[in-house]
């Protein structure tokens, strides 16, 4: 069954029957409410794969990942397949488990023709060189920015959030309830990566906050590396912190998995959250709602992030061959906001109003 047999039996033009199908031209709505009766009656099914060919587009975006599992990730991937979809996209979903090799592939594009843009949230490779290798594919980088003196022109366009405000916020937010003695968990060892970047931000935004004259200037050894952001990674982190724990009121932790690894191990250990240490996520992971105690954290407008990123990668997309190029590589940043919780209460400030 084809076009033509629709058209015959709708009595209009294969032309039609097309404009009807790509929703494309003028056409009256009783000529369109004939034509998609003919092809309900009949079984048509227009032919992608010729269309796809014919426009050049296939009207699909690759989401990429460090792990699916991750509870962040599956929420805003969530959120872009509903943004993508209002625009008539598809989304495909890869993980590259932050392996160099995987994350210079897709930087590059894939080298594939079934993606027409891809979002891509990077941690083994930084967006100077993601700059350096890619190809044409549109692109858009979540999560990572430069650091302030390093950045140039760039030819990718980011979204993100405020990483130093919105760590300078969690921070003080600690030390406006009397903590003083502070540390940060999960900078990143390894040197020349984005993820490293970009948790260097939230540690230059908890080392402003002392800055700023509240309370005391954490010591240095108390940026404390990670592998991996994880709750196993996290609980590690407290088991070899335990005989020093004494020495620290305060626990910036950034991300959500690796602060309810750290609260499963505080409290396994008999220490006492927030009455001997306050401690606080990133991320807003649902999980968080429902630990003991709940946990404070850095919740990012996840929703804003979708839809700018879509939004980004769709722009480029329709530019695509166009003489005036594609837009200008723009660095978008969104809301975020600390929710404080549980985990990090005003204990001073409420004995007070007993």
């Amino acid at each position: 069954m084809g076009i033509k047999d629709v058209a015959a039996a709708a009595g209009v033009s294969w032309k039609t029957v097309s404009n009807v199908v790509n929703g494309t031209g003028r056409v009256g709505a009783a000529t369109r409410e004939r034509v998609e009766r003919e092809i309900a009656t009949l079984g048509y099914r227009p032919n992608i794969a010729g269309r796809q060919l014919r426009s050049g587009r296939t009207n699909t975006l690759g989401l990429v990942v460090p792990w699916v599992h991750s509870p962040y990730f599956s929420a805003l991937a969530h959120r872009v397949i509903d943004a993508a979809s209002a625009r008539g996209f598809r989304v495909l979903i890869e993980e590259t488990r932050v392996e160099r090799d995987a994350e210079l592939r897709v930087a590059q594009g894939f080298q594939v023709h079934a993606i027409d843009g891809i979002i891509f949230s990077p941690l083994a490779i930084g967006p100077a060189e993601i700059d350096e290798v890619r190809g044409e594919t549109p692109m858009v980088l979540l999560g990572e920015r430069d650091s302030p003196g390093r950045a140039g022109v760039r030819r990718t366009d980011h979204v993100s959030i405020d990483n130093v405000l919105a760590a300078r916020e969690v921070t003080e937010h600690l030390l406006s309830t009397g903590r003083s003695r502070l540390a940060f968990l999960g900078a990143d060892p390894s040197p020349d990566s984005a993820g490293e970047e970009t948790r260097t931000l939230r540690v230059q935004g908890f080392l402003d906050a002392h800055a700023g004259g509240v309370g005391d200037p954490a010591p240095s050894p108390w940026i404390l590396p990670v592998q991996e952001f994880s709750r196993p990674a996290g609980a590690r982190a407290i088991e070899e912190m335990l005989p020093r724990i004494g020495a620290i009121d305060g626990l910036v932790c950034a991300n959500d998995e690796l602060a309810l690894g750290a609260l499963y191990a505080l409290r396994t250990n008999g220490v006492r959250v927030p009455h001997d240490l306050a401690v606080t996520g990133w991320d807003n992971i649902e999980d968080g709602r429902f630990s003991s105690p709940t946990l404070t954290t850095v919740a990012p407008d996840v929703q804003a992030i979708a839809e700018a990123a879509v939004d980004r990668v769709v722009r480029q997309v329709e530019h695509a061959g166009r003489e005036d190029g594609p837009p200008r590589a723009v660095e978008v940043v969104v809301p975020h906001r600390v929710l404080v919780r549980e985990s990090s209460r005003d204990l001073a400030a409420e004995a007070a109003t007993v």
